[in-house]
């Protein structure tokens, strides 16, 4: 860990948080309000359930891509050479939805944006856990988290209904990051800054600060049990997020407005989850905080199945949904990503994640999920979730424990275990015998004797 002596930037810490949640809130804005225009724009465009999966999927398959790439990118030229243009790439290119006239252009507009954002992800998330003490990681990560579904799944539906119901067409409302997130661009180029390996290597449960290939990611296995994971909470958030607001129309019969308020119920249970959840696990831990949000998010699926059409119940329940489903994810994608690598794998590590997270969980199974709406009825996307869920659940179990605070513990407990256990062995030997030796699994973890510098 840090030093105690050592004075921490706190000024630069919550500047730097601010701009990176800033402008991750515009990430969602450009991501999730669609959602809320999908039914206007299926009327117009002639679009079918299988189209607007294929339009999710595409975003996520893009961003899935881009972000596998671009975390390398990160540990190799630095943080701001990818996070500042990627960001006004998206900028500029969220304005364009607007002007697509069916459902290649609006693939082809999706992927491009899915590319760029897909670059600002890992560099983005990577930034703030540089800026941030290690005890505050989980709560400033989940801070930077909560923007993206309090923008684009709370606020967005809600001024987009606005908007729309008051004449505004659909195509005008995609040009509303553009400006924002120049400016944005523009205040972390002078804010943001590189940050040395050595300086880095605080933040991660390794004392490793030497040069790794981007590669050498796979050999942790904590990096491939939390691929397991955050594929799966992404199925289950990005299937529901994509089909939702034509299930409360078209199945439950939800007038518009109606649809729009439950609507908002799901990104104000998104962006509370997202901060909530890696901030709980800095004093639970990462493994219980997920097995637990896991258990959580499953039973309100199950509930939301049964659901009646009332949109204050939905509400409720498409929060308590988002609640736990964004703030898994933020979970996998940030504090366990970067925890569980040296320093010099932490963006490589968390472009792994995000990015074959978002190819299959965010990508893929939209995809399967718009088909079998599509051919069975759109009651049965929810079923896509809960097997989702499953598989996050299973290697939740599997998941090894990389909570600073929790490390630290055992740090401290594990001598005086072993201090114990030896005294029991000795007195075991003058009972019975032979002296007997520690079993293997006695001696303290090397990886976590590493772990934390006092």
């Amino acid at each position: 860990m840090t030093d105690s002596n050592q004075k921490w930037d706190v000024s630069y810490e919550w500047k730097a948080v601010l701009l990176l949640s800033l402008g991750f809130g515009l990430v969602g804005i450009d991501r999730f309000m669609i959602m809320a225009i999908f039914p206007a724009m299926q009327k117009e465009l002639g679009l079918s359930y299988g189209d607007i999966g294929i339009i999710t999927g595409t975003l996520s398959l893009a961003w899935g891509a881009s972000s596998f790439f671009s975390g390398g990118l990160v540990d190799k030229f630095g943080l701001r050479k990818v996070l500042i243009p990627s960001l006004i790439a998206f900028s500029i290119a969220a304005g364009f939805s607007g002007v697509a006239t069916g459902l290649l252009g609006l693939v082809l507009i999706r992927a491009l944006i899915g590319v760029t954002e897909g670059a600002y992800t890992p560099s983005s998330i990577v930034a703030t856990i540089f800026a941030t003490k290690p005890e505050r990681q989980g709560r400033n990560f989940g801070l930077q988290q909560a923007m993206m579904p309090l923008f684009g799944m709370a606020l967005g539906p809600i001024f987009v209904v606005w908007l729309m119901s008051n004449g505004v067409s659909w195509r005008w409302v995609f040009a509303i990051v553009t400006i924002p997130g120049l400016l944005i661009a523009l205040f972390m180029l002078k804010v943001i800054r590189e940050i040395p390996a050595k300086k880095a290597a605080e933040h991660t449960t390794s004392s490793d600060t030497s040069d790794h290939k981007s590669s050498d990611v796979f050999k942790y296995r904590n990096v491939w049990i939390n691929l397991f994971m955050v594929l799966g909470w992404l199925a289950c958030e990005i299937t529901i997020s994509a089909l939702i607001a034509n299930y409360l129309t078209d199945y439950l019969h939800l007038e518009m407005v109606e649809m729009g308020f439950a609507l908002s119920g799901l990104g104000l249970g998104a962006a509370a989850g997202a901060f909530a959840v890696p901030a709980i696990s800095d004093y639970l831990g990462r493994k219980t905080t997920a097995l637990l949000g896991g258990v959580c998010c499953l039973i309100t699926v199950f509930v939301l199945i049964n659901a009646p059409a009332n949109a204050l119940f939905l509400f409720c329940i498409l929060f308590l949904n988002f609640f736990f489903s964004q703030g898994l994810i933020g979970l996998s994608t940030g504090p366990i990503a970067n925890e569980s690598v040296p320093a010099s794998l932490m963006g490589a590590s968390t472009g792994v994640t995000v990015g074959i997270g978002e190819f299959i969980g965010g990508g893929l199974v939209p995809i399967m999920a718009g088909m079998i709406a599509h051919t069975y009825g759109i009651q049965y996307m929810f079923y896509v979730s809960i097997c989702g869920l499953a598989v996050g659940l299973v290697m939740s179990l599997l998941v090894k424990e990389t909570a600073p605070r929790k490390v630290r513990k055992q740090l401290v407990e594990a001598p005086a275990i072993l201090t114990e256990r030896k005294a029991e062995s000795r007195v075991q030997a003058r009972q019975s015998g032979p002296a007997i030796s520690p079993k293997p699994s006695d001696k303290p973890d090397p990886y976590q004797w590493a772990a934390i510098k006092e």
